[in-house]
């Protein structure tokens, strides 16, 4: 929907948007799901398994599904393009044989689902699948099962998981038979990881004894919880980070309150409320309803992202190479349409209903609409600053991150629909919609091209590609803000741009310090660590050309080997819990380290461990653990990173820093962000 349709709804019919029921009881859904999110989003779905006798050498492996009332299962076989299809695969199967393939027992319900918009075929209550066997020993089958699978109900999908269930006891052998060469091979046994490590002591101890006199820490001592010392030292500052976790989503609000998107719709709304109303104060009262109203509805949908993802999801989904790529295409796309080539609108069908569903009704209900139209119309403007801050915020590790993040950008949103409620007459001195929203497009425009790269960036690290390497990503940097500079100088101009013989003192000036970031970025093509973009450029060790050579890097990027090395030099160890997505980590090493008094007492008096927890090189031998009563597999470097944090220090956000002694047990309360090197240094000095 464009703005012009937009004032043509609310100006020329006079009426308060109305939709059709189905929609209210869609809106209403969204304002209490952020109170049932937390209690229902987590496992709508239940799966267990049984192994069911047919006779003296066959049974069903029975694998079933009891699904919470309103959310259904998918089928087997989904069109393309449709939600994730279940399914079931074998994983190990001893001393039995599969006969046939699994088969669906219940009722698959073909129904259109709304979330897709296609026939699809789903379960709901309980679905039942069954795999035949056959063998010679009953007492003596083990299956382990993998199920994928994607649950919904008529408003949210939940994301794409996977269970892993069990049925048997692993590493009996048959009866009378000989063992074959499937009942030999006895595969790794889930553990809690405590127990796991004790399998690899003897090893560790032999191989350290052989190099050094100093008598090795065990591994399992080295990953011993010491969630209740860190506890001890001090309170979690958790909280410092919430608090720029809402500024970073306020200072988002502002930025789209400048957008053509929104500002011509401030004066118009505020006015329809002042004139509908011959009491003031009733008028007054609605405008404030109505910013509340904007910002209860994206206070819901931070606090439903959280409930649907939780925030170890968020985190992992933050540096998933398929969701930045997709996120850099998105924000590549509204680049293009900010630069003017198309626009995104929502389908004119829309428009039709909602203008001629359109009438007089009034209350809170009507005020509602009028907020969620906003949401609706705005997005194509909004969503690239809401997605951009949903993404920063989910490296905070913090369950209300994103509801935080929502709450600050929604209160700067608000804010002039209620102030200028009560201060009519200064609608007057507002500036006119005109050919200057138009380059705050553009200027947009350019904005998001340049954190498309940082959204490449990160899968290209995370998963070590190697394409974007830090002087590309500057280079591209250097010519965008170049060319943004110039724009702003009038010296580009784009299609749908108004001409202007002049340039205003507000563009000379923003091209000025654009140009000048430009030049500024221009030395780190030879190493020069630009502390002041440092979150967001790719780190100095993918530059091939580095004349700099005083920042700090880790000793290690493996804990135990970290450890052991610490105990034989008799320093304590300095683990950094990192991720090559995480945007405070590279400000802490470019600002922080790169102080001379930080970096020689990180070079000369602790041993430095990096753990990058979003590592996706894959274990050269994967395992599974238990963890919170689920089964965990533990598959690349990033997950068992990701996992000793979880597991020994209780905590999940990055960066994180916790200074250890020879044994693994914390010395100080831990550190997560701090941008001052003079606090960082007194972090270190309570050794």
């Amino acid at each position: 929907m464009n703005i012009v349709t937009y004032v043509n709804v609310y100006s020329c019919n006079s009426k308060v948007i109305s939709i059709m029921k189905s929609k209210i009881t869609f809106l209403l859904t969204l304002l209490v799901l952020s109170f049932q999110s937390f209690a229902q989003m987590y496992d709508p779905v239940a799966w267990s398994i049984e192994q069911k006798q047919t006779s003296n050498t066959t049974a069903d492996i029975v694998i079933r599904a009891s699904l919470e009332k309103g959310w259904h299962l998918y089928g087997m076989n989904i069109p393309p393009n449709g939600p994730v299809p279940t399914k079931i695969v074998i994983e190990q199967l001893d001393n039995a044989k599969k006969e046939g393939e699994i088969q669906a027992k219940s009722k698959l319900t073909e129904v259109h689902d709304p979330n897709f918009n296609m026939k699809i075929g789903m379960y709901s209550d309980e679905a039942v699948f069954v795999q035949k066997i056959s063998f010679t020993d009953p007492k003596a089958v083990f299956a382990k099962v993998v199920v994928s699978y994607m649950v919904c109900d008529d408003n949210t999908c939940l994301s794409p998981t996977e269970e892993i269930l069990k049925v048997g006891k692993q590493g009996i052998k048959p009866k009378n038979t000989t063992p074959t060469s499937e009942t030999e091979t006895k595969p790794a046994e889930v553990l809690p990881v405590a127990a796991l490590l004790d399998s690899v002591q003897q090893n560790d101890t032999a191989a350290s004894t052989a190099t050094t006199a100093v008598a090795p820490t065990s591994v399992k001592k080295l990953w011993t919880p010491v969630i209740g010392e860190l506890k001890a030292f001090g309170e979690d500052t958790t909280k410092h980070t919430l608090i720029w976790v809402f500024i970073l989503g306020f200072l988002g609000g502002l930025i789209a309150l400048f957008t053509p998107c929104v500002w011509p719709i401030i004066p118009m709304t505020v006015g329809f409320f002042l004139k509908r109303n011959k009491d003031k104060k009733k008028g007054r009262a609605d405008a404030v309803f109505y910013g509340l109203a904007i910002i209860v509805i994206y206070l819901s949908l931070g606090l439903l992202i959280t409930g649907i993802f939780g925030a170890s999801a968020l985190n992992s989904l933050a540096t998933n190479a398929v969701f930045n790529l997709l996120f850099f295409a998105l924000l590549v796309v509204f680049a293009i349409s900010f630069f003017g080539v198309f626009e995104i609108t929502l389908p004119s069908s829309w428009v039709n209903k909602m203008d001629a569903k359109a009438d007089s009704t009034s209350g809170i209900i009507s005020i509602l609409f009028m907020a969620f139209t906003l949401v609706l119309v705005s997005f194509s403007c909004t969503g690239p600053i809401i997605g951009t801050l949903l993404v920063e915020v989910s490296t905070s590790g913090s369950y209300l991150g994103p509801a935080i993040g929502m709450l600050g950008f929604a209160i700067a949103l608000a804010l002039p629909f209620s102030f200028f409620a009560f201060f009519p007459s200064l609608l007057q001195s507002m500036p006119k919609s005109g050919g200057w929203l138009n380059k705050v497009k553009v200027v947009l425009a350019f904005l998001e091209l340049a954190f498309a790269l940082k959204f490449f960036s990160v899968a290209d690290l995370a998963y070590g590609w190697r394409l974007l390497d830090r002087e590309t990503f500057l280079a591209l940097w250097i010519i965008i803000f170049a060319l943004l500079g110039f724009y702003l100088l009038g010296k580009i101009k784009f299609a749908h741009d108004s001409e202007s013989k002049t340039t205003s003192v507000l563009g000379l000036f923003m091209g000025i310090i654009s140009l000048a970031f430009a030049v500024y970025m221009v030395p780190g093509l030879w190493g020069a660590p630009l502390k002041s973009m440092s979150a967001f450029a790719p780190p100095l060790y993918t530059q091939d050309f580095n004349l700099y050579a005083k920042e700090v890097h880790p000793k290690f990027l493996d804990y135990e080997q970290g450890m052991r090395y610490a105990a034989e030099q008799g320093k304590p160890a300095i683990v950094d819990f990192t991720g090559y997505g995480c945007v405070n980590c590279r400000k802490m090493e470019a600002a922080v380290w790169t102080d001379p008094r930080v970096a020689d007492r990180l070079n000369n008096d602790f041993v430095l461990i990096s753990l990058y927890v979003d590592n996706k090189q894959p274990l050269a031998e994967p395992y599974e653990v238990e963890e919170n009563g689920k089964i965990r597999r533990i598959k690349t470097i990033g997950d068992e990173w990701s996992y000793l944090q979880r597991y020994k220090f209780g905590a999940n956000a990055q960066p994180f820093y916790v200074m250890l002694d020879a044994e693994g047990k914390p010395m100080t309360k831990y550190l997560e962000f701090q941008d001052n090197p003079s606090e960082f240094l007194k972090w270190l000095n309570k050794k």
